[in-house]
């Protein structure tokens, strides 16, 4: 098969991580027959130095003309520490996720048998972790109406949802549960928030649609607490923007690194794919960021958007043998003999 994909390397360790999920990426397209066309283009802070523009419509023709997206990190120092910064990197990611019509973030979180000790929890408690969330990523208070008034002493952040955008997202989360354990949860907050009685009720509504699965209603507060406690629990999980945000980020650290997972966000014609971690300004160069998050993301575009799961499998069987004999970056070394991101890309290319 012939696959077109846009390289949005993007800032920071961006660049370094991508390069590796390329290198794998080929060496399973050389094992399994494939050829892979990679379009590269600019995004984020590096955009905004070469054209101005965080996400340019340069950028938005490569996209959309591609069969899938493999994406770094955004985010610079120079815009983070400059709250007046007119343009910022984090505006491109905004705008590519709404012009591309991403509006479901699909993060996984699971844990690696030969990793259970690194987490911050207890082995007990997240041993045989394996859940899903699903945030909407378009509609909410991160795209509401926000501003100033009195003389800028009050600010003010609208969330606004439409029951269609609860519903494409919902939808989604119903299908991936009836492919995993038919087992999902809503987590709002709909004894105080407007927008979370609309989520409550529209997922309510659609439940007779899907009568094999079992569906709970949790707040937000609680799902935060029982993440930590008893994050086996739950399976699927479906959410607004600003509690996604929130919420996968606890849920990351589950697995031992924030460099181990992966992500993507899916919209109707086109799928994006994406490590959860930043732009780590403080490693770039250094060859010593966790390039494993890209390379696995990778894994899941093969699998979601090009329906080759066997591809898939063998990233991901690489990655296992990567960290069960320790070919690992300095995050996961424990003090130990640690590898640089560059050595830890040829050796999964290697394997596979």
């Amino acid at each position: 098969m012939k696959f077109k994909i846009a390289l949005l390397a993007g800032d920071g360790i961006g660049p370094e991580v991508i390069d590796q999920a390329v290198k794998v990426s080929d060496a399973v397209a050389k094992k399994f027959g494939h050829e892979i066309t990679w379009k590269p283009a600019l995004t984020g802070a590096a955009a905004i130095d070469a054209v101005g523009e965080p996400y340019p419509d340069e950028t938005h023709d490569i996209c959309t003309a591609s069969d899938a997206v493999l994406f770094g990190a955004i985010g610079h120092p120079k815009y983070d520490n400059d709250p007046s910064a007119p343009v910022r990197p984090e505006q491109g990611l905004l705008k590519m996720r709404k012009k591309l019509g991403l509006f479901a973030n699909v993060r996984p979180t699971f844990t690696f048998p030969s990793l259970l000790d690194k987490s911050p929890l207890k082995q007990e408690r997240i041993e045989g972790t394996d859940l899903v969330f699903l945030r909407e990523l378009t509609g909410g208070i991160y795209f509401g109406e926000k501003g100033r008034r009195d003389g800028g002493e009050t600010a003010y952040d609208n969330c606004v949802y439409t029951r269609e955008e609860v519903q494409r997202l919902a939808k989604k989360g119903f299908e991936l549960a009836m492919t995993r354990s038919k087992k999902l949860c809503c987590v709002d907050k709909a004894n105080v928030l407007e927008t979370s009685r609309l989520w409550r009720e529209t997922v309510q509504a659609m439940e007779k649609d899907y009568p094999e699965v079992e569906v709970s209603y949790e707040f937000v507060d609680a799902v935060a607490m029982r993440l930590v406690q008893w994050p086996n629990s739950y399976d699927v999980l479906i959410t607004e923007n600003l509690f996604g945000d929130i919420l996968t980020d606890e849920a990351s650290v589950i697995s031992g690194s924030m460099g181990l997972m992966p992500s993507a966000s899916m919209g109707s014609d086109i799928a994006l794919f994406e490590p959860i971690h930043g732009s780590y300004p403080q490693a770039t160069g250094l060859n010593i960021a966790n390039p494993m998050a890209t390379v696995l993301s990778a894994a899941m575009m093969f699998e979601t958007a090009f329906n080759l799961p066997e591809e898939g499998k063998a990233i991901r069987e690489a990655v296992n043998k990567a960290l069960a004999e320790g070919f690992v970056t300095e995050d996961l070394a424990d003090g130990g003999k640690s590898y640089g991101t560059k050595e830890v890309g040829d050796y999964l290319a290697a394997n596979i």
